[in-house]
């Protein structure tokens, strides 16, 4: 079905653009051409922006690439023509966008768009410089045989335009796709779920990068020479304004803003107002669309959903695991000779000369789901953090079923069998609740698995949008894609905050079944101690880094050092 919509998506592109190319007088042709070719820079600027939320300022430096390259496949003489150098000069464009996309390893926000800007002003020094090559002596960049008239070249770059747009649909449907927009969300979320973060980044900006480099070539191609104020640097920063504007990580988005940069700039000649201002009017449309939060595409599809869900019937949370026929069930004896799933041991943590965590030892046994718990500033949350790998500078040892994790980054632990969860709703509202489980999964995912996953928790269809679900949906769905990916513990951090008590006990029932289901063990953290009670065999205590107390719940909680801890007198929790 998929593959269907797709191939009918770039027929149904191909069929309208052979209507305009019959229909349209010749100037229009060419302005709808360059409609075209700009709706490719802004699908690059799509990827590294819309989808991986990263900033680049440098999109006409890769196109400039791409007609670097078309130039001098032409002077060289290498046959095959636009149909052979198109992918070629995108190619081409590959390692500057690596390189480029090295400082994003590090840099975020307003530093990264300096640095991409950085670039682009470099680019346009050495243009200014050197010529296009072919452009001192006069070799025009022809067009092959069945590209000679400017309607049949149209056609060419809306062909292009379709394959690229099926290509990043399929692409935006892959785990790979889902990695650059949780990087949008957060990175840590991203590497929790097993994501390598900079292999994600660099990917980003080696196909937008590809893309620019394509358009590039079909630039030089519509203009047959090419000179340096063709890729000047404002320009990346006006196409950057327009596909924040417009939402152009969605194809009809790009579209949008190819045409209406065409318009605007058609608009301005004709009245004789100088086309800067063009960059003026896109400026003021991207800061209402980072007001709003959305483009317009965006906007457009928000507005298709709401109808969409008007005309649906509601459903509510489906059969508890608990009564539901259960696929995962096996014996509760598999866990005895299995090693713990969790060992901590004299783990210590330390910022400047203060100790957050001081010497903790904490076990958790295959199977079984134990309680850490501890008022405000105990060190829990940096407990998690060393364990999961987010703080590499502590002392002592961390184990997972047996095997150290030292020296292991964060996706390395995850993708070895510890999973978490955050106290701030990290979920990434740019997917569906069923992209979003096959992505923290790691693995694919049956319809029968997802539906498992949901049922006693969710009131949610994996075709649901993330982004229209509430803050509790998201910590709920966070839960179930830790443990859809079967770890051999899961980390879980206050997953109950904010949920409502109905939600809570939900979320209880749900969690005792999950060492009997998915075989994995659970560490929670809760501020709720009625949910550690029902829920937990052990409990460990903190406070102020240190264990104060272990062991089960109901004699741990009547301990006179945890009523001290949490109440600061000896009354019951």
């Amino acid at each position: 079905m998929k593959h269907a919509k797709k191939a009918s998506f770039a027929a149904g592109l191909i069929a309208l653009c052979y209507a305009l190319a019959a229909e349209l007088p010749a100037y229009w042709v060419f302005l709808a051409m360059s409609a075209v070719i700009s709706g490719l820079v802004l699908q690059s600027l799509g990827v590294v922006v819309g989808q991986a939320g990263m900033i680049s300022l440098c999109q006409m430096s890769f196109a400039a690439i791409g007609a670097w390259t078309i130039g001098q496949l032409n002077v060289w003489g290498v046959p095959g023509g636009l149909y052979l150098w198109t992918p070629m000069a995108g190619l081409a464009a590959v390692p500057l966008g690596l390189l480029v996309g090295l400082p994003a390893l590090r840099l975020r926000g307003v530093h990264l768009a300096i640095a991409t800007l950085g670039f682009a002003s470099a680019v346009d020094v050495l243009l200014l410089t050197t010529t296009f090559p072919g452009s001192d002596s006069g070799i025009t960049i022809g067009r092959p045989m069945g590209l000679d008239s400017d309607r049949q070249y149209f056609l060419f770059c809306c062909t292009v335009f379709a394959i690229i747009s099926v290509a990043l649909r399929s692409v935006r449907r892959s785990r790979l796709g889902a990695s650059w927009r949780a990087l949008r969300e957060s990175e840590r979320a991203a590497a929790a779920a097993g994501t390598c973060v900079p292999h994600a980044k660099l990917s980003a900006f080696a196909v937008s990068a590809f893309i620019a480099g394509v358009s590039g070539a079909l630039l030089a191609g519509q203009l047959a020479m090419v000179v340096s104020r063709n890729f000047d640097g404002m320009q990346s920063m006006a196409a950057y304004a327009v596909a924040v504007m417009v939402g152009a990580h969605h194809v009809e988005g790009a579209l949008i803003g190819g045409v209406l940069g065409v318009l605007v700039s058609e608009l301005l000649r004709r009245y004789g107002i100088p086309q800067q201002w063009s960059s003026l009017v896109f400026a003021a449309g991207a800061i209402q669309a980072l007001a709003q939060g959305a483009g317009m595409s965006d906007g457009l599809r928000a507005g298709v959903r709401s109808r969409r869900r008007r005309g649906l019937h509601s459903y509510s949370v489906p059969e508890s695991p608990a009564a539901a026929p259960d696929h995962n069930t096996g014996d509760p004896k598999k866990f005895i000779d299995k090693p713990n799933a969790l060992e901590i041991t004299g783990l210590t943590v330390r910022y400047g000369h203060v100790t957050a965590v001081d010497s903790v030892d904490l076990i958790v046994p295959s199977g079984t789901i134990v309680g850490l718990v501890g008022p405000n500033g105990a060190g829990k949350s940096s407990l998690v953090d060393a364990v999961s790998g987010f703080i590499s500078a502590v002392e002592g040892s961390v184990r997972i079923a047996g095997q150290s994790v030292e020296g292991l980054v964060v996706h390395q632990r995850a993708r070895g069998g510890l999973r978490r969860t955050f106290q701030q709703d990290r979920v990434p509202t740019g997917l569906t609740v069923g992209e979003y489980l096959q992505f923290t999964a790691c693995r694919a995912l049956t319809d029968e698995d997802i539906a498992n996953g949901l049922a006693g928790l969710i009131a949610a269809h994996p075709g649901d949008h993330i982004a229209d679900l509430n803050v509790g949906t998201h910590r709920l769905l966070e839960v179930a894609g830790v443990m859809l990916a079967r770890p051999v513990v899961a980390v879980l951090d206050e997953p109950a905050g904010g949920l409502a008590h109905t939600e809570s006990e939900r979320l209880g029932n749900w969690l005792a079944s999950v060492p009997r289901r998915y075989g994995s063990a659970i560490l929670l953290i809760e501020q709720d101690v009625d949910l550690v009670r029902t829920t937990c065999e052990r409990v460990t205590v903190l406070d102020f880094g240190r264990v104060i107390a272990q062991g089960p719940p109901n004699s741990v909680f009547n301990q006179p050092a945890v009523l001290r801890a949490y109440l600061g007198q000896g009354e019951g929790v």
